[in-house]
């Protein structure tokens, strides 16, 4: 291979790693965007102590909290929400949601 094919090769793949470092970047962007409209979302239908109980069960269980989140901010689109959510209704909701989940028990027989 001569130089200038080598040249031409590397700016090929320069080229590439520029653009997939742009595409990364723009999903980035886009996943952030969305996380800030939906936190904006539940700021303007959760109350403090409830978005606290959200925070918190974030930290501990994030499949939960965010099936919670994508539900509340679905509600409130479609106009279903006419109050803030309070604490204890948020309890009621996550203990429906919690309910939906099979739990597992293994029991022992001892012999």
């Amino acid at each position: 291979m001569s130089d200038d094919e080598l040249e031409a090769i590397r700016q090929r793949k320069l080229a590439e790693l520029q653009q997939e470092a742009l595409r990364r970047q723009h999903e980035e962007e886009q996943r952030r965007q969305t996380e800030m409209k939906i936190q904006s979302i539940l700021r303007s239908v959760l109350t403090e102590d409830a978005r606290a109980r959200l925070q918190n069960i974030k930290l501990v269980k994030p499949e939960l909290a965010q099936a919670v989140e994508y539900q509340l901010v679905s509600l409130a689109q479609s106009g279903q929400l006419r109050t803030k959510i309070t604490d204890e209704q948020l309890k009621n909701l996550l203990a429906q949601i919690q309910g939906r989940k099979r739990d597992t028990k293994i029991r022992f027989k001892r012999v």
